[in-house]
């Protein structure tokens, strides 16, 4: 990942972790696939979405998303994003939260992104 990639990678994160309050090791542990059941957790990864505008009306805007890849994961990572679509949760935070499982379930090493 590029180092503006990596800034803003890293400028989302703070964001979203100053709104929600999610702890810091909840993020750490989904990225070995251990997604704990956390409300916080959950807001984390919609407001990371919400802030690349990649969320609207219930729906992961997959093409934003696909946009934003780093050319060095694209081929891996499309596919993944466009057969997990949104899956829906009980809210949008669940929706997301099901969505990122369902990312990682297919490829855990291209969908670590947070």
């Amino acid at each position: 990942m590029s180092d503006e990639m990596q800034e803003m990678a890293q400028m989302l994160h703070n964001t979203c972790v100053a709104e929600t309050g999610v702890a810091e090791d909840l993020i750490i542990k989904c990225r070995s696939g251990d997604f704990t059941d956390d409300p916080k957790l959950k807001c984390y990864m919609l407001c990371l979405l919400n802030q690349i505008s990649a969320f609207d009306d219930g729906e992961i805007d997959v093409d934003t998303l696909v946009a934003m890849l780093p050319e060095e994961i694209l081929g891996k990572a499309e596919p993944v994003l466009r057969s997990c679509g949104t899956i829906k949760g009980t809210d949008d935070c669940d929706s997301v939260y099901q969505t990122n499982k369902c990312y990682y379930d297919k490829s855990p090493l291209q969908m670590c992104t947070f």
